[in-house]
């Protein structure tokens, strides 16, 4: 399905990670942002979690959170608006897995599943990703990824991958 009924409420939910520029206030300032996309509502959000970077090791440690919003915006216009968010944070895309102050993942949107040039849900990584795993866990404990399984089911297969929630400052 490649494009959504505008005028319908839907349930997407968003990775957010910054290692650069104060991480925490980035993420911090992403919440809002995303509290105010328009046609949106954020729903919830996580704690902030700190995990090591993969692939790119030498690297600072992320900081990492999931949010739900409930939106009206199609998913290519949600990520779109997503990509406006992380520019205006001064994201700079060198590499994969390269630092950055801000990146914004759409992990799913409703059930919907698809594969094109510049949009797969559900994100194709996710499930193997502790830092998306542990904070979408705590604010959806019932979450299930369409074509993977439940997040806890999922979780308990990245054991070996460090993280830690933040406590509040």
């Amino acid at each position: 399905m490649s494009c959504v009924d505008s005028y319908l409420v839907h349930q997407a939910f968003i990775a957010l990670g910054s290692n650069l520029d104060e991480p925490e206030l980035q993420v911090r300032r992403a919440f809002g942002e995303l509290a105010r996309l328009p046609s949106s509502r954020l729903l919830a959000h996580s704690s902030l979690y700190r995990s090591g970077p993969i692939g790119l090791l030498d690297q600072p440690d992320f900081i990492n959170a999931v949010a739900h919003i409930e939106t009206a915006l199609g998913p290519h216009d949600l990520l779109q608006a997503l990509l406006e968010i992380e520019l205006g944070h001064g994201r700079v895309r060198k590499s994969p897995n390269a630092p950055r102050t801000l990146d914004l993942d759409m992990l799913m949107y409703d059930d919907l599943q698809c594969d094109e040039h510049c949009l797969i849900l559900p994100h194709p990584r996710m499930h193997q990703r502790v830092f998306v795993l542990q904070p979408l866990l705590e604010i959806t404990p019932n979450c299930r990824i369409p074509g993977r399984g439940t997040v806890a089911e999922l979780l308990y297969l990245c054991a070996e991958q460090r993280i830690e929630r933040e406590q509040n400052k």
